[in-house]
């Protein structure tokens, strides 16, 4: 070393100081890589992607080969550095030359290369995938030796490497990558996304029908009033019952009723024979778990019971799937059916309105963890039974009781900010 040219250490202090930016840059990249995304790469042929996805499931072989490489360059790098220091200006020139490697090493081979790395880890983690590949085939009996020792060290402090927990996202963090997709996901399949995501929080006592909503059949009434509300019905599917909404015996299916009585011997005896056996639905049971129920009964409509088996609501699999994708139908007046407008900024809205309705429709934020309809919810929050006229507010904004009746709140007038109705489409 004493006859090589200093020019030529200098310039292999340089290709040090370039190997252990690689390798410190590459560490970054290839650890910091989104593991889903590589996945998908890879599985979508992506060369460099499939070698990192190779590499990074064995990370202690990864590991050993970068910290092995980089310790190499930079003991290499110190040792010529001291080497051309002593060779200039003698030993005093040692601890100068020290300083000015420890800033280089700082500056170019640690902090720039790592924050390059960080912003853009495929750009430098992909290709260097390439080049660790076939580096770690030949280096590979030095990898295991340090491998081996790293090993004994961690089992002495009783750490096992498969005892690492898998790469997982929780319901949160994957909301939150949902919502910072931005122009990634359209705005209307982030809503649907997000949707599915909450339909574990939401249960079907949130969705149904209220019990006092629920249009059945009596089948102690008269035939002709039962012939007459068969033919009116809008709905598809309806319960039938003896006296009592308690009393359910069945559901029946509109075409199959039309068809009934399309005969000549129709009659309540007939309308039995076709009804199909009703499906009930715990009040607590959550969307998510009930979307299957419905799928694995081949049902669409059941009748949602408390604690006791009385019937609290009705919920069907519109109402589910409306939660993820909103509103089926088109019509406004249907879409709105409880709320009407009545000025620029006031508006009626039915007592029995559900919470998670008028929030999806009016963009409120009226608090759905307790009642579940607007009369409830007023209910609870003045303690007793108001009287018409009776002003208050609600999460920030203002109603006015309208209408009351049996107890209950019948109408309300919810006032809202001109900023704030002219985004509704009402």
């Amino acid at each position: 070393m004493k006859d090589f040219p200093i020019s030529y250490l200098i310039g292999i202090v340089c290709g040090c100081l370039v190997l252990s930016a690689f390798f410190a840059g590459s560490e970054t990249a290839l650890m910091s890589l989104n593991r889903y995304r590589l996945r998908h790469l890879a599985r979508a042929g992506h060369r460099g992607a499939q070698l990192a996805e190779q590499l990074l499931k064995r990370p202690d072989r990864l590991i050993g080969l970068m910290r092995l490489g980089d310790t190499l360059a930079n003991v290499a790098a110190t040792s010529l550095t001291t080497l051309v220091a002593i060779r200039i200006g003698g030993d005093s020139a040692v601890a100068i030359a020290g300083l000015l490697l420890i800033l280089a090493l700082l500056i170019f081979s640690e902090i720039t290369p790592k924050t390059l790395a960080a912003l853009y880890p495929e750009r430098l983690g992909f290709p260097a995938a390439y080049i660790y590949w076939p580096l770690l085939k030949i280096l590979w009996p030095l990898v295991w030796v340090v491998n081996s020792f790293t090993r004994m060290v961690l089992r002495i402090m009783n750490i096992r490497a498969d005892q690492a927990e898998p790469h997982s996202m929780s319901r949160e963090e994957l909301r939150s990558v949902v919502t910072e997709a931005g122009a990634l996901i359209p705005k209307r399949h982030q809503r649907m996304l997000l949707s599915i995501l909450d339909l574990e929080k939401i249960t079907v006592e949130d969705i149904m029908v209220p019990r006092n909503e629920i249009a059945g059949v009596d089948i102690e009434s008269d035939w002709d009033d039962i012939v007459r509300q068969l033919y009116s019905s809008q709905h598809t599917r309806m319960p039938v019952y003896e006296g009592s909404i308690d009393k359910v015996i069945g559901f029946v299916h509109a075409r199959q009723a039309l068809h009934l009585l399309s005969r000549d011997d129709a009659d309540k005896d007939a309308l039995r024979e076709i009804l199909r056996e009703a499906l009930f639905v715990p009040e607590g049971t959550g969307l998510q778990r009930q979307l299957l129920n419905f799928q694995n009964a081949k049902r669409r409509i059941g009748l949602v019971v408390d604690e006791y088996g009385d019937i609290q609501g009705l919920v069907t699999l519109e109402d589910i799937l409306e939660e993820i994708v909103g509103e089926f139908t088109t019509d406004p007046a249907a879409q709105h059916k409880d709320v009407y407008k009545e000025s620029e900024t006031s508006y009626l809205v039915n007592g029995s309105a559900s919470l998670r309705g008028l929030n999806r429709v009016m963009h409120l934020k009226l608090p759905t963890d307790g009642p579940k309809t607007l009369n409830g919810l007023i209910l609870e929050m003045l303690e007793t039974i108001p009287q018409p006229g009776t002003a208050f507010k609600l999460a920030g904004h203002s109603f006015e009781i309208v209408q009351t009746s049996d107890n209950t709140v019948k109408t309300v007038r919810l006032f809202l900010s001109p900023e704030k109705a002219k985004k509704l489409s009402i």
